[in-house]
């Protein structure tokens, strides 16, 4: 969210994460706790490689 420049946590969690977490850009580190105060999510490989195209076009440009 903070490096997005978003302040509403409902608006991030509907319109980025679970979009990214649906296309398996994303995945939950304890997937077993999805309520728990220390969730986190980590890139999956496909979310690793859109990284690098993404990054790899801007370095191009």
């Amino acid at each position: 969210m903070h490096l997005l420049g978003l302040k509403g946590r409902d608006n991030f969690r509907v319109n980025y994460l679970v979009p990214a977490l649906d296309a398996g850009l994303l995945a939950m580190l304890y997937p077993n706790k999805p309520n728990s105060p220390d969730k986190a999510y980590y890139l999956t490989p496909k979310g690793l490689e859109l990284l690098t195209k993404i990054n790899t076009n801007n370095s191009n440009n």
